[in-house]
């Protein structure tokens, strides 16, 4: 278990740098929003950005942290699309296909691998603390 949660940090180190993108996007761009729920999300990568990098460290060094930081974060990654396997959305365009086919077939491909992730986390979690 302690690779796959290893596995899971380094995932999330993906992800944060992918957010860190996003959030100067958000940055430069925020003036233009005109939805509030835009300008919600907008406003809660930032907090995100800290607690996927908080569960990051956790899982890496300290089991416990990690645990409380990711079940914290899932209803917030499910909402602002920050999913452990979200990189797998730019493949396409990485292989030069800008159809939008394939995105929403890679996005229920990285959620059901979110809910996996929940699951195998519940499963460390369980196991950590029965021994």
């Amino acid at each position: 278990m302690r690779i796959l949660l290893r596995a899971f940090a380094f995932l999330d180190l993906f992800s944060l740098l992918f957010m860190i993108l996003q959030l100067a996007a958000i940055v430069n761009n925020f003036g233009k929003l005109t939805l509030l729920s835009d300008k919600v999300q907008s406003i809660l990568m930032f907090p995100m950005f800290v607690l996927v990098a908080a569960g990051a460290y956790g899982l890496f060094f300290q089991k416990k942290i990690g645990f409380i930081s990711y079940y914290v974060q899932f209803p917030f990654r499910l909402y602002l699309w920050v999913l452990s396997l979200g990189f797998i959305t730019l493949l396409p365009e990485a292989l030069s296909n800008y159809d939008d086919k394939w995105f929403p077939i890679l996005l229920k491909v990285c959620y059901v691998g979110e809910f996996i992730r929940l699951y195998l986390t519940i499963k460390a979690h369980y196991n950590a603390t029965k021994a």
